[in-house]
């Protein structure tokens, strides 16, 4: 036998013993806690059709997405993201519900990506999903439920910064940038390339001074005080209700009582269009990226037929437990495994001790030969 067979592809591992009793334990009080507020599971598969995740549901780009064929010839791909799955199906079993419709999930994700810079191409993933509700409480929900599982899964020492896409969106807009050209200098923005931005808008002819309002919303974060000056930046209506809105969503989290956790950046953007107003990160020592991720996106559904506002967001599992373990965070697990011995004489009445105490007191018994 190759000893090839004995090693996994690039981008998965194996997990066992104590590591995945500790994951297993991190993962049950995520569900407690997101349980608390009131939200079903659902499970949904690991494959969908490719459409579920097309480009214009403005989900990970085709080429990250590993994809296959079944029989009938149709386009399956891994499930790189779960909220298009989600949308689906809360389009598919909900579509003439007007209540606010409270979903979570866990699972594995997949992406193709081979510069993930050391990060997993299969990873585990929590969340929760609140479908027809359009509110900033909602939002709030969301949040402080972000806070709470991070709190009951045991991590205390981390950061929420949230954002408006459509604080960007509005500038863009008000530029007049097409829509090819807004992803463009979104992608620049985001990964800090601050000369293409430039250039490109220096290429687009775009006034001097709303070219320099679009390029300064990365200079635009700290604590609630820099609302103050992103309203100052604004200059249309669409991006002055997008400050307004992070304003009165502190307002809320202060009730819920993690504002002190929360600070803010206009220029925080994802490479998922469907977002369209509040998005946030979650972020903590001793991991590089978000352990967290999460935000607003009230036009995915009406992809699948069901037009309504949703909120949600995601825990990055693996991170998340990275980030435990370098900061010395214990995860306590149950070790309450009994071995029992037998010889070929006594095995008889060891096997009835061990049904007993396995029965009656809900033991953890192995038998072991001598």
């Amino acid at each position: 036998m190759s000893k090839r067979l004995l090693h996994t592809p690039e981008g998965v591992r194996d997990i066992y013993g104590d590591e995945y009793k500790r994951k297993l334990k991190v993962e049950a009080l995520i569900r407690e806690k997101i349980g608390e507020f009131g939200y079903d599971e659902i499970e949904t598969p690991t494959f969908e059709f490719f459409d579920v995740f097309s480009n214009e549901i403005g989900t990970t780009p085709s080429r990250e997405l590993y994809k296959f064929f079944d029989k009938e010839g149709d386009t399956l791909v891994l499930r790189p993201d779960f909220t298009p799955s989600i949308a689906r199906c809360a389009a598919k079993y909900f579509m003439e519900s007007d209540e606010p419709i409270r979903l979570s999930y866990a699972g594995n994700t997949f992406t193709n990506n081979s510069m993930l810079q050391g990060r997993l191409k299969e990873s585990m993933q929590m969340g929760a999903e609140l479908i027809g509700d359009a509110s900033v409480q909602a939002d709030a929900e969301i949040i402080a439920l972000t806070c709470e599982s991070l709190f009951h899964a045991g991590l205390s020492d981390f950061q929420i910064s949230v954002g408006n896409v459509a604080f960007f969106k509005g500038l863009c807009a008000a530029c007049g940038l097409d829509e090819e050209t807004e992803l463009e200098l979104r992608d620049y923005i985001s990964g800090k390339n601050f000369f293409a931005a430039q250039d490109l808008l220096e290429a687009k002819s775009i006034d001097p001074d709303a070219a320099s309002r679009l390029l300064s919303v990365s200079d635009l974060f700290g604590q609630e005080d820099i609302l103050d000056k992103a309203m100052e930046t604004a200059d249309n209506a669409r991006s002055r209700d997008a400050v307004e809105r992070l304003r009165a969503l502190v307002d809320v989290l202060k009730l819920y009582g993690v504002d002190k956790y929360i600070s803010f950046d206009l220029g925080m953007l994802s490479k998922y269009n469907y977002y369209t107003g509040v998005i946030f990160k979650g972020f903590t020592y001793g991991v590089g990226d978000a352990i967290v991720k999460g935000g607003r996106y009230d036009r995915l559904l009406k992809q699948f037929g069901k037009d309504a506002p949703a909120v949600g967001f995601v825990i990055l599992v693996d991170d998340l437990l990275n980030a435990m373990h370098r900061q010395g965070i214990p995860v306590t697990i149950k070790d309450d495994l009994v071995t029992l011995e037998y010889t070929d004489d006594t095995y008889e009445s060891v096997l009835k001790e061990a049904l007993k105490m396995r029965h009656v007191g809900g033991s953890h018994v192995k038998l072991i030969r001598k």
